[in-house]
């Protein structure tokens, strides 16, 4: 998974947003083709303090709303699952992001986070 939000940001940079109150969020959203329902996960994107998770995530939302819904009887679970996710700023997986990057050498971690 490729992290967003993030470009051209030192670890210096990202350390002080993290402690602003900066994370790392996944959105879930959900596809239905009538009988077959996908259950994706976005990308990572870096939450800034100042910027709005559930802004972020609006189109994921939109995505499982519009198109969710079709696949019976999964879609109509796993969408509200999806936008209650959602609406409720997304899926914080900061812990998992910086213990991922925890067990790799120092020189490496600013490729690994922006890529």
């Amino acid at each position: 998974m490729k992290i967003k939000g993030m470009e051209n940001m030192s670890n210096m940079e990202l350390q002080i947003e993290l402690q602003k109150g900066g994370k790392f969020i996944t959105y879930p959203y959900v596809i239905s083709l009538l009988v077959i329902t996908f259950r994706r996960t976005s990308d990572i994107y870096f939450i800034k303090a100042d910027e709005s998770a559930l802004l972020k995530g609006l189109p994921f939302t939109l995505l499982s709303f519009l198109i969710g819904w079709w696949g019976l009887p999964w879609g109509i679970i796993y969408t509200i699952g999806a936008i209650w996710t959602n609406l409720n700023g997304g899926r914080d997986v900061t812990t998992e992001v910086l213990s991922a990057t925890r067990k790799i050498p120092a020189s490496t971690t600013i490729a690994f986070i922006c890529n």
